[in-house]
């Protein structure tokens, strides 16, 4: 018995919206969590005395995790259910979120933000495999999409207040206190809203693809986030992910369509574009959240405040737009929506190199408006894209892919448009430097998936 058939009965009886409320409450959670942590790295290296080094990883542990174990959270999910490995991911998340708010000193915080990102691992890709197999006409499952991708801006507008809020208040630890009852809710929604599904063919669980995928990943995350301060562990990093990678390849063309990568998955050319132009806009969009605020905080121009609320126009238009993305999709087809955003991205981190440190941020402003329409329109439909184009026992598999593609990008993103900056001595001209790189990538990101995706999707594989 198939995903479709095994799910219908439920589909019957439960209200969509209610479990479309507890996706979005997952996947808010887990980018909430991030936006908090970096507003309050300063607190926190306060209070224990920690370097940069240590402040760098108390964030940066939760990406590395997350990205080495998207793809064994996308394959549990499919082989033991998505509501069960959304719900065991909540729980993960809820505890070391609990362990972070209680750590004794760095160290244990450092090993809380890295169980969190395992924990994340587990809810996003299920939550997105989720939606692929709930909503299974292209139409509803694209409007699903644009308000689950939304709640990503939702989390980067509320994260900076929030935070703002309770640390001079509570202090420090109540901003991963705030996510553990939050959590809970999840599990307990997710037990009576979501329908389970599985692939009835359960696959094998495949230890050495795991294995070297986990080790590629990681490496190569590693390799971005210490690239500047670690040159010969960056190296290292890189021929590891080189050396697993081609392992990871081999073992792959052995298993045939039982491989954890599939010829199914890696030969659609709708998936192989979504991953693309992913890649590129997180590789821009992250970057620039990262390197606007720190030229703005470095000349002076606003504190982390200001520098928050600076930041504003993009996460609002951003929220305002997704949920719409799915009916302009239908309008106009999920390659120009998809294509275009980026590509509208591009236009809005010119604007932003040009004007973010001019005396009038008016140019800044608006472009990062254009920043977020584009993210708004784009992001939705490539998770379309990805997901439409596998069947849905594959679905689970699928949704981590999209996340390697977002989380490489973004990781790389902030690596190397901050090296930039940086090398070019940071104010304006590092500025603009930064913003061009990351608009260029965009653009050319936004072209490929252009090319490789057909005027109208071909009809979806059940």
């Amino acid at each position: 018995m198939d995903d479709m058939l095994r799910r219908r009965p439920f589909a019957m009886r439960a209200s969509r919206r209610v479990t479309l409320l507890t996706l979005c409450l997952a996947v808010t959670i887990a980018h909430i969590d991030t936006f908090i942590v970096n507003l309050g790295a300063r607190v926190i290296g306060d209070h224990f005395g920690a370097g940069i080094d240590q402040l760098q990883w108390i964030v940066d542990s939760y990406n590395l995790v997350y990205a080495a174990s998207l793809l064994t959270g996308g394959m549990l999910a499919d082989r033991y259910g998505r509501r069960r490995i959304l719900m065991a991911g909540a729980v993960i998340f809820s505890a070391a979120s609990l362990l972070c708010a209680a750590a004794p000193s760095a160290l244990v915080l450092i090993g809380g933000r890295a169980l969190t990102g395992a924990g994340g691992a587990l809810m996003i890709p299920a939550s997105l495999a989720i939606i692929r197999v709930v909503w299974d006409r292209p139409d509803e499952r694209a409007r699903a999409l644009g308000i689950w991708a939304a709640c990503n801006g939702v989390a980067m507008a509320l994260g900076p207040s929030l935070g703002g809020l309770l640390i001079p208040w509570l202090g420090w630890r109540s901003i991963f206190l705030v996510i553990v009852p939050l959590g809970l809710l999840v599990v307990a929604m997710a037990g009576s809203t979501v329908p389970e599904s599985a692939n009835p063919q359960r696959r094998a669980f495949d230890a050495p693809a795991q294995l070297c995928g986990a080790l590629a990943l990681g490496s190569l995350t590693y390799a971005a986030i210490g690239g500047q301060s670690a040159p010969g562990a960056m190296i290292a990093a890189l021929v590891v992910a080189a050396l697993s990678t081609t392992l990871l390849i081999a073992i792959e063309r052995k298993k045939g369509s039982a491989a954890l990568l599939s010829p199914e998955i890696l030969g659609a050319r709708q998936f192989r574009a979504a991953m693309i132009a992913t890649t590129g806009m997180t590789f821009g969009g992250y970057g620039m959240v990262f390197v606007l605020p720190l030229a703005w905080q470095s000349s002076g121009r606003f504190d982390a405040a200001a520098s928050a609320a600076a930041l504003l126009p993009m996460s609002l238009v951003f929220v305002l737009v997704s949920p719409l993305s799915g009916t302009l999709s239908d309008k106009f087809g999920l390659r120009a929506t998809a294509s275009g955003g980026v590509t509208l991205m591009s236009v809005g981190l010119l604007m932003i190199g040009l004007g973010g440190l001019q005396p009038d941020v008016a140019l800044a402003e608006f472009g990062l408006a254009i920043t977020g329409l584009g993210l708004g329109l784009a992001a939705g439909p490539l998770s379309a894209m990805a997901v439409g184009d596998v069947t849905a026992a594959r679905a689970g598999t699928a949704a981590a892919l999209i996340n390697v593609a977002r989380i490489s990008g973004a990781t790389i993103g902030v690596a190397m448009l901050g090296a930039l900056y940086a090398a070019a001595g940071g104010g304006g001209h590092g500025l603009r430097l930064a913003m061009l790189a990351g608009s260029l990538v965009q653009f050319a990101g936004a072209s490929l998936a252009w090319m490789m995706t057909q005027r109208k999707a071909p009809g979806l594989r059940i």
